[in-house]
């Protein structure tokens, strides 16, 4: 077990609410204690104290009468390093205003530093700009920056390039070596596997995957393609002109050919094997139903579905247990336990081991390059 350096470091807090039960996350020395909402995380401070060893700590979260957020830290956080913990329940709103409000409790409190660990960063999707919309997940990194974070943990960004929209450290953690490790210990003859991509903009990831098990590719193209992959440009948002008289005659703009989506194909020989379908989230699940379909059809005899972040909305579950799809396979960075009820094919990757060497990384002023070795660009 991994320890702290003793001597003059400065004592740190850790404050997690809204946790997932299977997170273990925790700390390995006395002086570290540990400040946790007990009405969401029973099971997990249970598991804090397996993992890292820590004492707990109190805090109040709560929403009075009027749904205003409340947040009361009842122990001393002044000259620490303070560690906030956050997944993102199915309130999301609810769920920012308290990391945003703890936030601002730990700096006006005169905490030396407040990291933030948000395994899922949410409003992630929507990065770009879409017609007249705007680029949420930008206004958030805003709020973050402004409320006092100092630093921020998270996992596997949805668009590594979110991490420009801070003003503060970010260190985007990779969930894939876990699950690579599961297809490699799980997945009876994997080696008969091919690595999916349901649309060409996971193609990366897949061949990400695929190199490091020495399997090959595939990708989806066609009609079952992303909404995401339509129309993101921000030039896109002047609306169209129906009369062409309205144009200055001076003016000789060519006009963009629009998109003809081709009919479904699949790049790559499937046929009597293993298809193990990548991906970042699984949320809406239509399109990996459809991606399934598509692959029974072409000959795949069993269907895996890998992501890092399983939120799992609406009938998801539902819908995943009477699709074709053999297994769902996501990490613990978003709680999930009712969909796993729902529906057996759910299996879950714990990564708290690597959330929690990096907490203790940072706070002992170590090199997070350990957690990035053989990551390349593209992962």
């Amino acid at each position: 077990m991994a320890s702290f350096a003793h001597g003059t470091r400065r004592s740190c807090l850790l404050i997690g609410y809204f946790g997932c039960q299977s997170l273990q996350l925790g700390l390995v020395e006395q002086r570290w204690a540990v400040v946790e909402d007990p009405e969401h995380v029973i099971g997990r401070t249970k598991n804090t104290r397996w993992r890292l060893g820590v004492e707990l700590g109190k805090v109040q979260v709560y929403q009075e009468a009027n749904r205003e957020t409340r947040v009361q830290i009842q122990e001393s956080v002044r000259g620490k390093d303070v560690f906030i913990i956050q997944t993102i329940s199915k309130d999301v709103n609810t769920t920012v205003m308290e990391l945003l409000i703890m936030v601002y409790a730990c700096k006006t409190s005169c905490a030396h530093s407040i990291i933030g660990v948000v395994p899922y960063f949410p409003y992630s999707k929507q990065c770009k700009m879409r017609k007249r919309g705007s680029i949420v997940s930008k206004l958030l990194a805003s709020m973050m920056c402004k409320a006092g974070l100092t630093h921020l943990i998270t996992m596997d960004l949805h668009q590594k390039e979110i991490q420009g929209f801070f003003n503060i450290p970010v260190d985007n953690l990779r969930a894939s070596p876990f699950l690579l490790q599961y297809i490699q210990e799980e997945i009876p003859d994997y080696r008969n596997a091919v690595i999916v991509a349901k649309s060409p903009s996971s193609a990366k990831r897949a061949q990400s995957f695929a190199e490091r098990l020495r399997l090959g590719i595939a990708v989806i193209h066609g009609e079952a393609q992303d909404a995401e992959s339509d129309q993101v440009d921000g030039r896109h948002s002047p609306p169209s002109v129906k009369n062409m008289a309205a144009i200055h005659p001076s003016l000789e703009i060519p006009l963009l050919i629009p998109k003809e989506k081709p009919p479904i194909t699949v790049v790559g020989d499937v046929g009597g094997r293993i298809a193990i379908i990548v991906d970042d989230i699984i949320d809406d699940v239509d399109s990996f139903l459809a991606a399934a379909d598509t692959l029974k059809e072409r000959g795949a005899y069993k269907i895996y579905v890998m992501a890092t972040h399983g939120i799992l909305s609406s009938d998801g579950p539902r819908l995943i247990e009477e699709s074709a799809i053999d297994e769902v396979v996501v990490t613990n960075t978003i709680p999930h336990e009712i969909q796993k009820l729902q529906c057996p094919k759910i299996k879950t990757v714990d990564i708290s081991m690597i959330l929690a060497e990096a907490i203790r990384r940072i706070h002992n002023g170590e090199s997070m390059s350990y957690l990035f070795r053989n990551i390349g660009m593209d992962d």
